[in-house]
């Protein structure tokens, strides 16, 4: 049984070589678009059955009489379980079947959350009790469990679409590839919460989990259709070699018998830079997902907004945000010249403006309301990308390029873990005031953190001209 579960998740083997260039000229024409938009639309509806909790909250709270630390549990599991998959699952990504390992954690996530709705039709909050614990207790562990559950096979869907994209698509045009694959997020996002506060408006809280569920279930179907590992598997040469793009003879780790865990320990865990991304992204991702988890729960009992209308307005933080990293990306390229730390304090200081906007904005004005989310989206998206992603990658040896990632993005969902937990008991002990002073605390230490990275690297940089 596991060797036949093992074999239908094995990495192919590589085919037969194709020989006929034009062949080989059309098939790769035709199977990088489609495994980009596979890969694209596979992202967005991850987030399908991962925001939907977002929008789920205030109705879910007042079902279940659940209060705002309780609810911040459930958002903690799936954050502390993504955190650590992240980095395992990148590990088994790497030996693993595209076209099999990525729908089959769609298929199972949207299992989770079926799971996680069914437990609460089943175990009803009152006076029963189960083994001696009131059944509200009981209702929120089981909870707990199928949401973690749920975030360990969410953290299964970046790292093949990070395979495929690095095997599709040669280093001259990857950077421009994976840029507008990073709007996924905030296009998945922007689905989840549309699609989310339509369910709940039409059949109430618990569509926000079954509605998804069945959509990604289809979609990890067609998947498994749209799909495919390497080109190797298909017969094609590799990416640089059909676009005549020489791979760079830089990589001297990669080439000699250094162990990997000496590379590993030099380039990460001795290395201050990295420390220094790891620790600020913990912030950056307390204000992420500090907003999108919690804004519609402020806009709804603060501003008094309808859900539709709440749900909305995150809505333009999360669809507007989308421009953020690209955008980033390309000022820290073109103005910064590859410095990519001057962008993220601009960008950092620019949301907590946005943030104190937002807050002193009138209940009435629902047309700024819009533009200062966006603007919140905007300027987190950007970090966000730069501080985890980019910094970490070329702070490090190529040799653990990965393991970086993967190392900042435990760290990075640390802090989501404590702005789910974190919010939650802020506004139950100083109301939603307190939350804003918390996701503003948060990122002015990430500025802090930022430049005393700038000052690190000027006086790196000068000590390597006098040498």
């Amino acid at each position: 049984m596991l060797k036949k579960i093992g074999a239908f998740f094995k990495e192919p083997p590589a085919a037969e070589p194709i020989q006929d260039s034009e062949k080989v000229s059309s098939l790769y024409k035709h199977w990088r678009w489609r495994i980009f938009y596979s890969s694209f639309i596979a992202y967005v509806v991850f987030h399908l059955c991962r925001k939907n909790i977002a929008v789920a909250l205030p109705s879910m709270g007042k079902a279940l009489n659940m209060s705002n630390t309780e609810l911040g549990l459930l958002g903690s599991t799936l954050y502390i379980t993504y955190g650590i998959g992240k980095f395992i699952n990148g590990v088994i990504a790497d030996k693993a079947n595209v076209r099999t390992f990525l729908p089959t954690a769609l298929i199972l996530s949207a299992i989770c959350n079926l799971c996680f709705v069914l437990s609460a039709i089943f175990i009803t909050p009152g006076h029963v009790s189960f083994f001696g614990l009131p059944s509200a207790t009981v209702l929120l562990w089981i909870l707990a469990f199928f949401w973690g559950a749920n975030g360990w096979f969410q953290s299964c869907g970046f790292p093949p679409v990070a395979k495929s994209l690095s095997y599709w698509f040669s280093n001259s045009e990857r950077g421009t590839k994976w840029s507008l694959w990073s709007t996924s997020h905030q296009i998945g996002v922007f689905s989840a919460v549309m699609l989310s506060g339509f369910a709940i408006d039409k059949l109430g809280w618990m569509a926000a989990f079954y509605v998804p569920a069945i959509i990604c279930i289809i979609t990890g179907v067609w998947l498994f259709d749209r799909l495919r590992d390497k080109p190797q598997s298909l017969g094609l040469p590799d990416i640089e070699k059909y676009n005549n793009e020489p791979v760079k003879e830089d990589k001297k780790e990669e080439t000699d018998d250094t162990p990997y865990f000496q590379i590993f320990k030099e380039h990460i865990l001795c290395n201050p830079v990295i420390w220094m991304l790891a620790i600020a992204y913990i912030f950056v991702y307390i204000i992420r997902f500090g907003t999108e988890d919690w804004l519609v729960k402020y806009l709804v009992e603060v501003k008094h907004n309808s859900l539709t209308l709440a749900s909305s307005k995150l809505s333009s933080l999360a669809l507007v945000g989308a421009g953020g990293a690209i955008f980033a990306g390309v000022i820290s390229d073109k103005v910064y010249k590859g410095n990519r730390t001057p962008i993220n304090i601009v960008f950092l200081i620019c949301l907590i403006l946005s943030l104190l906007a937002f807050a002193a904005n009138p209940a009435s004005n629902h047309v700024l309301d819009y533009i200062y989310a966006a603007m919140i989206g905007v300027f987190t998206a950007g970090p966000q990308m730069l501080i985890g992603g980019l910094c970490a990658v070329e702070s490090s040896s190529k040799k653990v390029a990965s393991a970086s990632i993967g190392f900042t993005g435990v760290f990075g969902y640390i802090g989501a873990a404590l702005s789910s937990g974190g919010t939650g008991y802020v506004v139950d002990k100083f109301g939603w005031n307190g939350a804003i002073a918390f996701w503003m605390i948060s990122t002015m230490i990430c500025v802090v953190i930022c430049t005393i990275l700038l000052i690190f690297e000027k006086v790196k940089k000068k000590k390597q001209i006098k040498e």
